[in-house]
């Protein structure tokens, strides 16, 4: 792995005139972006988590109108998909969002790129159905793999436009057609399974919704298209191509779990282990999911000012990790009950792969925050060198642990992930001289409740077993582990909760006052 001097890294940021020199924080500006960062958020989490309720809903219909195999099938088919969709992306999003001050021409430019290498990524899946269909030995996947890959067409071309919108920090508005899309596929879908259509009915669920929020964003931020002249890209084009390879390394091996279960333990075998990959990382996607989209770019817009930097990974983490270790670890904590009730026994399979991925999905919630801080400080190379070792690591760990079925599968994340994780911690704790305990006080508060929690629900889930219902046994655990973590938080961290509900105080007086002046402006008056 690379190991680079810090102060040489601060030479290699991206330097004017692509961005904009950001000076130390003045009070106002502070609680100007605390306040646009806390909004971003608020609305990024209002539309995940309201679409999401109908995603859930939709989803514990489907899985009784499917099978397994049609989960499978479909595992099988997306497996090429993240290898050419970020090629056709090349980290543009993120280069518009980190070179600040891009003119209309290099934009431009590089939408152009991103267009060719959309429509030369669409035209290597097609060649490449068939070679995995026979790699998979499943008849008929060649034609689920091309349409599963049209989605690629207007991710590419959408990069650009979607990266405006991050600078300026328009996330109510991405939010907005996030949840849309979601909730099209949810119900394309829904409507599909209903009628017979098998795994076609997730495939075309997908690639409906992808459609739709492309277009949306095209239409409200359009970007031309001009002749690619590398010299005047080239700066962008570098960072794009050091961002693209570390998000294909990292989603390369997201995918070879997947790849491993589906060659040497069958369709079957790959629908338990998908579907438990899934719900591991449902109360996980949408909370990382504002790291990916909304933080990149506040981590962007103070690129040099350290002690922002810092305030900010150890405000993020802190609330990031109160929002998903008591889900994750519950999740694992109640799996035995959850799944034959909410599933069917159908999917008894799915428990164990399930309760080991939750351990990794809980350490994954908050090692994100590490790639991006180093991204947005320059350091894309060294986050792309250590996505490159993970992907020769970790698929070793899936291979070797097949030998004990999916479940071995999932335990190769919770060995291999660590020496993954671990460098890029350390890395960024130089990067910003944070020193360790300072980042670990910021976890205390979700792990002491954790805990707690964990510790309350084994013992309760040993005192009911074969003495209540499954389903009043799932209803108590939940109830009673809730309880606990709420109650451990406040006890022990009183001081930290009270702070985040005044953070969200401040937060309401803020949107009111906005709201009453840009009344008053309209000529409105108010009380």
């Amino acid at each position: 792995m690379e190991i680079r001097d810090t102060k040489q890294e601060a030479v290699n940021r991206p330097s004017a005139p692509e961005t904009a020199v950001a000076s130390p924080q003045t009070p106002q500006t502070r609680r100007q972006m605390d306040q646009s960062l806390a909004s971003s958020l608020a609305w990024r989490a209002v539309a995940d988590w309201s679409s999401q309720i109908l995603t859930w809903a939709s989803l514990l219909i489907v899985v009784r109108l499917l099978t397994p195999a049609d989960f499978g099938i479909v595992g099988m088919a997306v497996v090429l998909l993240p290898y050419l969709r970020f090629v056709a992306e090349f980290g543009i999003i993120r280069t518009v969002v980190t070179f600040r001050n891009l003119t209309d021409d290099q934009l431009a430019q590089l939408n152009s790129v991103t267009a060719l290498l959309s429509l030369a990524c669409f035209g290597a899946a097609c060649l490449l159905a068939k070679p995995l269909e026979l790699f998979f030995r499943t008849p008929g996947l060649a034609p689920v793999i091309v349409v599963t890959c049209l989605i690629i067409l207007p991710l590419g071309v959408r990069a650009a436009s979607e990266g405006l919108l991050a600078k300026e920090m328009r996330f109510p508005l991405l939010s907005l057609y996030d949840a849309i899309r979601s909730i099209a596929a949810a119900i394309v879908t829904l409507a599909m399974a209903y009628f017979g259509f098998g795994y076609w009915a997730l495939v075309w669920g997908n690639v409906v919704g992808v459609f739709l929020r492309c277009a949306m964003i095209i239409r409200v931020k359009p970007v031309p298209f001009a002749r690619p002249v590398f010299k005047s890209i080239r700066e962008p084009l570098r960072f794009g191509w050091h961002v693209s390879v570390s998000v294909i390394a990292s989603n390369s091996y997201e995918r070879l779990d997947n790849v491993t279960a589906g060659r040497f333990l069958g369709q079957t075998a790959l629908g338990f282990y998908a579907m438990a990959w899934n719900l591991s990382y449902v109360p996980l996607e949408k909370v990382t999911s504002l790291v990916t989209t909304v933080v990149p770019s506040y981590f962007a817009a103070v690129q040099d000012d350290m002690p922002a930097i810092r305030r900010y990974l150890r405000t993020l983490t802190e609330a990031l990790a109160l929002a998903t270790f008591p889900a994750t670890i519950g999740l694992g904590l109640i799996a035995g009950e959850l799944i034959p009730i909410a599933l069917g026994k159908k999917w008894d399979g799915v428990i164990l792969p399930l309760q080991v991925l939750t351990i990794y999905a809980t350490v994954r919630s908050i090692v994100p925050l590490f790639g991006r801080v180093l991204t947005a400080l320059g350091n894309a190379r060294y986050v792309m060198w250590n996505d490159l070792i993970a992907l020769v690591l970790l698929p070793v760990a899936f291979v070797v642990g097949s030998r004990w079925g999916v479940a071995g599968i999932a335990f190769g994340w919770v060995v291999g992930y660590p020496f993954i994780a671990i460098p890029l911690a350390v890395k960024t704790f130089r990067t910003i001289d944070m020193p360790f305990r300072e980042y670990l006080q910021a976890l205390r508060p979700a792990l002491d409740g954790t805990i707690a929690m964990s510790l309350a629900v084994i013992s309760l889930k040993y005192t009911l077993a074969h003495h209540v219902p499954m389903l009043v046994q799932l209803i108590l655990e939940i109830a009673v582990g809730a309880l606990v973590y709420c109650g451990t938080v406040y006890l022990l961290h009183k001081s930290r909760v009270m702070a985040f509900l005044q953070t969200a105080r401040n937060f309401r007086k803020a949107r009111a006052e906005k709201r009453r002046k840009s009344l008053e402006q309209s000529g409105v008056t108010t009380p």
